[in-house]
């Protein structure tokens, strides 16, 4: 057989695919007859396990070769051993079955008296250690990590940190020893105890051991206060410098404890503040080593109860961070500030200027975080400046950025708009920059704000039919349009201006009818806008005076009768029919009365209000740790622990019928009912028909029967209890109790701003003294900021609701970036 190294040479010479295969086949059938024979010489052996690993980093099957491996942990060399140790790592993993064959020969080496058997030991433990290797072999650990030997000390640190991650009830034997550790001079057991204490303490938040523990470790705060004085403050040593600056990696980790330890604990904070401001202070920032430090400082300083000086100076270097060179600096800078604009809103107002710059970067990760950042900075004093560089944006943005960017847009416009000119302008330069990329909500909050601004009607029309007449190829610009017309058509034909220099020019019924014939003509007449224009040129047969013009419109409207699209076939029918009905017809397409705005009419609901500030949330977000996956037939099993099966609504699903709020069904139509012409010259919309097919009836093309009456506002409900909070998707519980039970409304929100969330809903289950009925989610498809719901009813199967509800959850979503579908499990109890 050949050397490891003549193979190698082989693989590489190969000039094809085929050409290596044969020769990786060829080698591989000659390791497994040599395994087959049984040699006892360690050096064949050794050979073959070195090939079996370079294999393994082509992609080949190597899965025969794991009892080999642990034949050379038996032998005695150290040569074997070592190779053995790395197979072993490499080739096994946690889940085989042979990995018990393992524990022996880990017992053995443990308690090795060469070191570095000791290491290789541990080294393999750390990496593939299972629930029933920690168990078995803690023991060995715990003496291990009293020796006096620094080399060992520090690996059986890291050692005990996956011990504890595979079995927390293991914890506490190791808690006294952590604390023994940070008191360690050697720099490597230092930083490995820095590592076992941080994974102790988030082991402890995320509730998966009993309290107790970070409070344990608060008490070694002064002397890590000193240890990280001493190492801003030391000279040159060799063998901890890194770029000028001493142990970084150290620095790094103290400060990461401290962010756990000070979270929440003004006193702790107290402890810890000056030695941040000596850390941001001091610390050079022209190397990379330096930001590293000066990264991890400001996250300290913002996730603990310091005061508001050291927080606008951890803002300040986050804004320096921006003016970097490297865009992986000006990338975290962009996302961390983000998350601290709730904290220190003014403080990051100060760096908007370049922020802005940012949004011109090349690199497209750092426009799309410059963009997320300049909406959050939105406020009533600066919206004017932000909308226009937005807009400035917007003109020249990439495709993907559109969609997100109106809707973002049109929120801050909504929300804080200064005058309803503005408003009107701005929207009006939105639909006509990116009107194929407006989401119909903002769509729908456009008009409405149209109807309801009555002494800028006349304005609003007269923009968008010029607007229209130079540009047909945007849709959100041409429905507005298309809408605008037909309700005040009579403004438009009027004209007159509003400023001297901005006179409007003579607009005739023959220019409208023109107008409205080139755009059904265009490829751009898609359904939707083929039907408001049918619909827009009836209403305009009631507001013109030109008998002429109606007559074309009359033509224009019986050449739809025979459309393939059932629909608009059907409106034209209609419509047809209505000439017939003069008196009728006016009545029935009279101007609409502007809705009455209500919050829950708001552009995209909640999505609008403003966000609490909430430093605690903002940059730590906790949530309950999903449980180990389960097998389908016992999922919702076992439910909180106990033995009895839960009680599950059967007929509930993940993804039900949708039920999505028609938000444009309330324009012009908010309680006002409409009169109905005879039964012969219309007929009612069908179900089917979609959320602009509800816009058209209430433009006056279905109209046999009269709109419904607005909602009353519902009540105020309870605040949502969070329960998940994961990769863009936000769900909150609110519970509102009756004596006959309990009703629950699950919130889906998601909370990105580019990615679409689909096949969203929840699966439930409760103990069985309790009865469940879940709803369907009225909309499983979720945009970005987007809201859905879904309702449950919890009641006694005898007795009554105990005082604090659990449920074990069912959570299930995919992304749209082609990323497979996400099912997580949660126990939820109620606060």
């Amino acid at each position: 057989m050949a050397s490891l190294k003549q193979f190698i040479r082989n693989v590489r010479a190969s000039k094809t695919i085929a050409d290596e295969r044969a020769v990786v086949q060829k080698e591989s059938a000659a390791i497994r007859a040599s395994f087959r024979e049984e040699t006892h010489d360690h050096n064949i052996r050794r050979n073959n396990v070195a090939k079996l690993l370079y294999l393994f980093t082509l992609g080949e099957r190597t899965h025969f070769g794991q009892i080999e491996c642990l034949k050379l942990l038996a032998s005695p060399r150290f040569a074997d051993k070592r190779l053995g140790y790395l197979g072993t790592m490499l080739l096994l993993d946690e889940n085989q079955e042979v990995l018990t064959l393992v524990t022996n020969s880990l017992k053995n080496d443990l308690n090795h008296s060469n070191q570095y058997v000791v290491g290789l030991a541990l080294c393999t433990l750390g990496n593939i250690a299972s629930v029933e290797m920690s168990r078995d072999l803690f023991p060995e650990i715990e003496n291990l990590i009293q020796t006096s030997n620094p080399y060992i000390r520090k690996k059986a640190a890291l050692c005990a940190m996956r011990i504890c991650r595979k079995v927390p009830d293991l914890q506490e034997h190791f808690l006294e020893k952590a604390k023994l550790i940070l008191s360690d001079r050697n720099h490597g057991v230092l930083l490995s105890g820095l590592t076992l204490a941080v994974n102790m303490c988030e082991a402890e938040e995320q509730e998966e051991v009993e309290e107790g523990v970070i409070d344990m470790f608060k008490t070694l705060v002064p002397q890590l206060v000193h240890t990280l004085k001493s190492l801003q403050s030391s000279g040159y040593t060799p063998e901890h410098d890194v770029s000028g600056i001493t142990d970084p990696f150290l620095q790094v980790k103290i400060l990461h404890l401290f962010r756990i330890l000070g979270r929440g604990d003004a006193t702790v904070s107290e402890q810890i503040n000056d030695i941040l401001a000596q850390v941001a202070t001091n610390t050079e920032s022209s190397k990379n080593v330096g930001n590293s430090i000066l990264y991890e400082a400001v996250l300290t300083i913002l996730d603990i109860e310091a005061d508001s000086g050291l927080r606008v100076l951890g803002v300040n270097i986050l804004g320096k961070f921006l003016t970097n060179k490297d865009n992986n600096i000006r990338y975290v800078a962009l996302n961390t500030l983000i998350k601290v604009v709730a904290i220190e809103p003014n403080a990051v107002q100060r760096h908007r200027n370049t922020i802005l710059e940012c949004l011109r970067d090349p690199d497209i990760s750092i426009r799309r975080r410059a963009l997320d950042l300049s909406f959050t900075l939105i406020r009533e004093d600066n919206v004017r400046v932000l909308i226009r560089e937005l807009l400035a944006f917007l003109e020249v943005a990439d495709t993907e950025f559109k969609p997100v960017m109106t809707t973002q847009i049109g929120v801050a416009a909504d929300r804080y708009a200064p005058s309803k000119r503005w408003h009107i302008d701005t929207m009006l330069r939105v639909v006509k920059l990116a009107g194929n990329h407006v989401k119909e909500q903002i769509l729908s909050s456009f008009v409405r704000l149209i109807a309801t601004t009555p002494d800028l009607q006349t304005y609003s029309v007269q923009k968008l039919y010029a607007a229209l007449k130079s540009d047909i190829t945007q849709e959100a610009l041409t429905l507005a349009a298309t809408w605008s017309i037909g309700e005040f058509g009579e403004a438009l034909l009027r004209g007159g201006s509003y400023e001297e220099e901005e006179l409007v020019k003579e607009v005739r019924e023959t220019d409208i009818v023109d107008l409205y014939e080139t755009i059904l003509n265009s490829t751009y007449a898609n359904q939707i806008v083929t039907e408001f224009i049918v619909t827009s040129a009836m209403k305009l047969t009631t507001r013109m005076t030109d008998a002429s013009q109606v007559e074309r419109i009359r033509r224009l409207i019986m050449s739809r009768q025979s459309d393939l699209n059932v629909e608009i076939q059907q409106r034209a029918v209609e419509y047809g029919n209505m000439f017939g009905y003069d008196s009728i017809r006016r009545g029935v397409l009279e101007k609409m009365p502007p809705p009455e705005i209500k919050e829950e009419h708001r552009v995209l609901g909640e999505a609008t209000h403003k966000k609490k500030d909430n430093r605690k949330s903002v940059l730590k977000s906790k949530t309950n740790k999903p449980l180990p996956k389960q097998s389908e037939a016992d999922l919702l099993g076992d439910l909180l622990g106990g033995t009895e099966a839960p009680s599950v609504d059967t007929s509930a699903t993940i993804n039900g019928q949708q039920n999505t709020a028609d938000l444009l069904a309330d324009i012009l139509g908010g309680g006002t009912s409409v009169q109905s012409p005879p039964p012969q010259v219309s007929s009612p919309a069908p179900s089917s028909a979609s959320n602009m097919d509800s816009m058209m009836d209430l433009m006056g093309n279905g109209t046999a029967t009269a709109p419904k009456p607005a909602a009353s506002p519902a009540p105020s409900a309870p605040a949502g209890q969070p329960v998940y909070n994961k990769n863009g998707l936000n769900v909150t519980i609110q519970i509102s109790r009756s004596a006959a039970g309990a009703q629950a409304q699950a919130r889906f929100r998601n909370t990105s701003n580019f990615d679409t969330l689909t096949g969203v809903g929840l699966q439930a289950a409760v103990p069985k003294s309790q009865k469940l009925t879940l709803q369907a989610i009225n909309k499983s498809t979720l945009e970005g900021g987007e809201e859905a719901t879904q309702a449950m009813r919890i009641v006694p199967a005898g007795g009554s609701l105990p005082p604090k509800l659990r449920l074990r959850l069912r959570i299930s979503y995919q992304k749209d970036d082609g990323s497979p579908a996400l099912t997580e499990q949660v126990d939820w109890s109620e606060a």
